[in-house]
């Protein structure tokens, strides 16, 4: 006896929704036509008008659904992950980028637009500590043609998954350690930008998404509080920037009034703000670093 056809990719998509609403994932709908279009090398566009038609589902559907159901990232299973306007090679052993952290990167877009007439700014000196899978530095290079782009990224699979996305776009990425990371630039970088591991140690997060399949060393900051990589990265933009030079670094809501705090009192910081997401929590703390003595290396130069 010869099998029927299968359902059709409009059923397949609708069941496939109803699974992962079952399993809690976040955005069901969404997922599920992602992972169709994943399957058949479609646009989002082209994938609803088939489902308009008698168009199958694809071979091997109903199984990524059942990853999926099972809170495998949908980045882990597609091998891609959006942001601004980059395709990134992501998989295990690199953090997923977020959407809240795109408008990390329109703050430093922003001021260099602001500063684009001004002698040397043609081509800025960009340094993104801890690039992870290299979505903000990829998206600097990308959008700002001319700049110079540096990377730093300390875990190997991490620093491997960089590699593959930011070497085609010209960005200079170094395995280091955020904390000491290109002392032979020291004063000379217009900006630094950070998404530094910030999450505090108890603060487990909630969806099995980030809590089983990040990598710990890309979600816990240090300490009990979460502040020793953000303490140093502040410590090493201070070091790195030239006066005048702008800093800005993602981190938890929580942390925001600590965050202003520290780079007020250290002395070294002007024009300290702190910036909303796209949910209005506050995701980045900006500042312009004084005329005068830079920081030195170690994070004992920011002292909360």
């Amino acid at each position: 006896m010869t099998e029927g056809p299968g359902p059709s990719l409009a059923k397949a998509v609708r069941d496939a929704t109803a699974v992962l609403a079952a399993a809690g994932v976040p955005s069901p709908r969404v997922d599920a036509e992602l992972l169709a279009e994943h399957l058949l090398g479609v646009g989002l566009g082209r994938l609803r008008a088939l489902m308009l038609g008698d168009t199958p589902a694809p071979e091997g559907y109903a199984d990524l659904v059942a990853e999926r159901a099972r809170r495998i990232p949908l980045q882990h299973i597609t091998g891609v992950a959006h942001f601004r306007y980059l395709e990134l090679a992501v998989g295990p052993g690199v953090f997923i980028p977020r959407p809240e952290t795109e408008s990390v990167v329109q703050l430093v877009l922003d001021w260099l637009k602001d500063r684009g007439r001004l002698p040397g700014m043609a081509h800025p000196k960009v340094v993104d500590l801890g690039t992870g899978s290299g979505a903000i530095a990829g998206s600097i290079a990308h959008e700002v043609p001319g700049a110079e782009v540096h990377a730093v990224e300390f875990s190997e699979f991490a620093h491997a998954w960089a590699a593959k996305n930011l070497l085609p776009l010209g960005v200079l990425l170094v395995r280091g350690d955020l904390r000491n990371a290109l002392p032979e630039h020291n004063g000379s970088f217009d900006v630094v930008v950070s998404n530094p591991p910030y999450i505090p140690a108890e603060a487990i997060p909630n969806e099995p998404e980030v809590a089983l399949h990040d990598p710990p060393e890309a979600l816990y900051g240090g300490g009990a509080d979460g502040m020793e990589l953000p303490t140093a990265a502040a410590a090493s933009a201070a070091r790195l920037l030239a006066p005048g030079g702008y800093f800005v670094m993602e981190h938890a809501e929580v942390q925001a009034g600590r965050i202003a705090g520290m780079l007020e009192r250290s002395g070294l910081w002007t024009e300290v703000t702190t910036h909303l997401d796209l949910n209005g929590k506050e995701r980045a703390t900006s500042a312009v670093l004084a005329p005068g003595p830079r920081g030195q290396s170690s994070p004992e130069v920011m002292k909360e």
